[in-house]
């Protein structure tokens, strides 16, 4: 899957540190003995810094928390940070009172031993919930002596795609109490240059954006900073809990003199290409809708919003077709017809009509939009150079007619041939997600789960926006031969506006003067070749900015983009091959200190002449996770909403579990 059709990479942070039960009252008294303004529940959390920095895309975030407990007695504090879910932990550390104890990444395997030698001691239970929207949420917990000191470091990667023309780093902030020293800083380096950059946040106030956010770009360089004072920081004059408490966004782009821009630092290259100005190629879009019993209601009038509202952006060079399924299959038209203004008069009057009944046919309703697509360019009634795509959206598991999740696989991979991509949209939980991903990813398209919300038409079309106007077709990146090895993806069905592919790699001889790279597509009038040449001397030249650069960012966004296809690939592959796709992300995971489906952050603090371990995992979509740790006080259950990836621990447990508790736990986690 071309890295360019991703979803928008958010870089999405929750820093949010109090004693836990702490209330959130506008009007808190102090208590009997004066404390510090800034104090709930004991615990006074005197600085919060979210450092993000940039370079070419690939980001590195560090947040830190200190915190000090006011109280006389021990007190719990915990930590709370929701990172994207495209991101990869790298290292969290915790110090206290002047004391460091590092995490370090093991093989799960490794890991997992650790935890379930804790729960047959008594010292431990876990849950890690299924995904949010776009985060998932790292917990860390610990005991904290009284007059102690306690900073949490947690520092993350990833690269940030292009998504509708823009970068975006989304940080979600909600500190939950006053903090003296709170601060977001993000510096951008991109030796491209800077095109745009800006920041908004959903909680700022005029006085905020007066005095507590500024924002700068020149050249290379773009620097964000939003720093509110403590009265700033209110909800109103009077109060004492924060106003900082919702999205926090930042975006850019840089400049794009040439359609490609080739960067090379010790040995490894990255290679950014996004053409502009390009016409679009004329489409054909076959929508296979769920119309199901479970539609009924909100979520089918949802998706007639948005299917009528998707309709007024369909242009009239393009060809299109609805298909329902449910027991049966029902069309709108027997073929695929151009979307001129009579057509699409008509097809917004046949979806105000849609309505819901039945089970769930997905293998034949895919099988029918796929055999229309395939029939309309072998009579070649659509235009030569068109290019075609269908879009599945379904809200449950296959019912009836052929219910074999393998064997639809199959039906639909054999009929599609290869030719065109397919997108699964699935709508709300239940429904066997990783069906629909591990199909759209073998057919060279993605999934994206639609969550029930107000929102869901908007999310509809969003991904409509994300496909609407392909540029390029059957797009090849080439490099010389013999020059280049470790290759990441480099052939892509579609090059869609607004989005960017990412070719990265090493060479085999770093001390070669000149680097070529050629990207060649169809475009929807001819066919179409970018070169773009690179002197390795005025290259060197141009990256010697070590304020912005951390050395080795490349060779860590290779390994960051070469993992992430990886795991991708391994979602479809079996036997001799999984083992090696394995193999390899679980090698370069360990090695760049990777937190991956495959990996675990340990970390281990001593208490009491006694190891105390806690342990990180990494959710999949719609999966679970562990953690290991002394539990103080965790909830029966977590939010349905929360991805929360839990850290927590290092304390005496509150509880020690029976062994019927400690069976059923493990249980559960079968």
């Amino acid at each position: 899957m071309a890295s360019a059709w991703w979803p928008c990479l958010i870089l999405a942070l929750l820093s949010g540190l109090a004693a836990s039960g702490f209330p959130r009252s506008p009007s808190r008294p102090l208590g009997k003995r004066s404390l510090p303004e800034g104090v709930v529940n004991g615990i006074e959390v005197y600085s919060t810094k979210i450092s993000c920095k940039v370079t070419s895309r690939f980001a590195h975030n560090v947040v830190t928390t200190r915190a000090v407990n006011r109280a006389d007695t021990a007190k719990e504090v915990s930590f709370d940070v929701e990172l994207p879910k495209t991101a990869f932990i790298t290292n969290f550390t915790l110090t206290i009172d002047g004391v460091t104890y590092p995490g370090n990444v093991k093989e799960k395997e490794v890991a997992k031993k650790q935890y379930e030698k804790a729960v047959s001691q008594g010292k431990t239970a876990g849950l890690v919930k299924a995904s949010g929207r776009k985060l998932e949420k790292f917990t860390v917990s610990v005991n904290v002596a009284a007059g102690s000191k306690v900073t949490f470091e947690l520092t993350y990667e990833e690269l940030l795609k292009r998504h509708k023309g823009k970068y975006e780093m989304y940080l979600k902030v909600q500190p939950k109490q006053l903090v003296k020293h709170f601060e977001i800083e993000a510096d951008i380096f991109e030796p491209q240059g800077i095109s745009t950059l800006d920041a908004e946040a959903s909680f700022i106030t005029n006085d905020l954006l007066g005095s507590a956010l500024t924002k700068s770009f020149s050249g290379r360089k773009g620097r964000v900073s939003f720093k509110p004072s403590m009265d700033q920081q209110r909800s109103c004059p009077t109060c004492t809990d924060s106003l900082l408490n919702g999205d926090f966004i930042i975006t850019y782009d840089v400049n794009r003199e040439s359609p490609a821009n080739v960067q090379i630092v010790n040995g490894y290259f990255v290679h950014f290409f996004a053409p502009q100005g390009l016409p679009v190629v004329p489409k054909n879009v076959v929508f296979v809708i769920d119309v199901s019993g479970s539609m009924h209601g909100r979520k089918m009038e949802q998706t007639k919003d948005a299917l009528l509202k998707i309709l007024e952006d369909v242009k009239e060079d393009d060809y299109l077709n609805f298909i329902l399924f449910s027991g049966d299959v029902t069309t709108w038209k027997d073929t695929l017809v151009q979307a001129t203004p009579e057509n699409i008069e008509e097809a917004r009057t046949f979806v105000k009509n849609i309505d819901d009944q039945g089970m769930t046919n997905i293998n034949d309703g895919l099988l029918r939009g796929i055999s229309m697509l395939n029939k309309a360019r072998e009579e070649h009634s659509v235009p030569e150079r068109s290019t075609s795509i269908i879009i599945m959206l379904t809200d449950g598991d296959p019912n009836v007619g052929e219910s074999r999740p393998e064997k639809i696989q199959e039906n639909v991979r054999n009929a599609i041939g290869g030719k065109f991509p397919l997108y699964n949209l699935g709508f709300g939980n239940n429904l066997n997600y990783n069906f629909l991903e591990s199909m759209a990813l073998e057919n060279h398209g993605l999934a994206r789960r639609i969550y029930e919300d107000s929102d869901a038409n908007l999310q509809l079309q969003g991904f409509y926006e994300e496909v609407a106007n392909p540029l390029l077709t059957g797009v090849e990146v080439e490099y010389p031969e013999n020059a280049i090895q470790d290759l990441t993806q480099s052939a892509y069905q579609h090059f869609y506006d607004g989005s960017e592919i990412v070719v990265a790699g090493r060479l085999l001889d770093e001390d070669m003067n000149n680097f070529k790279a050629d990207v060649k597509g169809h475009g929807a009038i001819n066919d179409l070749t970018f070169t773009e040449e690179v002197d390795m001397k005025e290259m060197e030249k141009a990256l010697k900015e070590q304020d912005y650069i951390f050395g080795n960012y490349i060779e860590r966004l290779w390994a960051y983009l070469t993992i992430e296809q990886l795991l991708e690939k391994r979602k479809n592959a079996h036997g001799e091959e999984k083992e090696n796709l394995t193999a390899q992300a679980l090698d370069l995971s360990l090695k760049y200190h990777f937190v991956t489906p495959l990996t675990s952050m340990v970390v281990t603090k001593p208490e009491d002449n006694e190891d105390q371990t806690a342990i990180a995992d990494k959710p999949g979509e719609g999966g679970h996770g562990f953690f290991s740790g002394p539990l103080h006080g965790l909830p029966d259950q977590l939010p349905a909403s929360s991805n929360a990836l839990l850290l927590r621990g290092w304390g005496p447990p509150l509880h020690h579990p029976s062994p019927a508790e400690r069976r059923r736990h493990l249980l559960q986690r079968r």
